[in-house]
């Protein structure tokens, strides 16, 4: 899969609160420019607050890039949220609903995989974090039971 060739990659640094929010307007917009519904717009940004946030939290900040895409089945976007933190021991566990690090109520990598497409995880222990997730404007993402 190709980036588009018409918008360049945005990315933006993810430290604070303050860039939190940053990062779900700026996802909501380009969403909305590709053609997003008002639905999968909500389901994208919610999968991005929950990345950013742990982004933020665990991995001890990073960045965030956004690249719009025009080569798969209508346009899409993709985020790859990025740490240099202290990865994730045990990704099995951590992508299971209820497993928390944090105090949460331990949905964020589960629950923003249910969000949309494609979603994949790259983490070394003591090296960081990359979550890399991708939705397409046109298309629904599937039920997945049990995921």
């Amino acid at each position: 899969m190709q980036a588009s060739r018409h918008a360049a990659p945005a990315r933006l640094p993810i430290g604070s609160d303050a860039d939190l929010a940053w990062v779900r307007q700026q996802v909501r917009q380009a969403a909305a420019e590709l053609g997003f519904g008002l639905v999968q717009q909500t389901k994208l940004v919610t999968a991005a607050s929950e990345l950013a946030r742990n982004t933020l939290v665990h991995g001890g900040g990073g960045h965030v890039e956004i690249t719009p895409l025009d080569t798969g089945p209508s346009p899409g976007l993709r985020l790859a949220f990025v740490d240099t933190g202290p990865g994730i021991r045990d990704l099995d566990r951590a992508m299971t609903d209820g497993y928390t690090s944090g105090g949460g109520l331990g949905l964020g990598l589960s629950g923003a995989k249910r969000l949309v497409h494609e979603f994949e995880v790259d983490s070394r222990p003591g090296e960081g974090t990359t979550v890399t997730v991708t939705a397409w404007a046109a298309v629904v993402p599937p039920s997945r039971p049990g995921s």
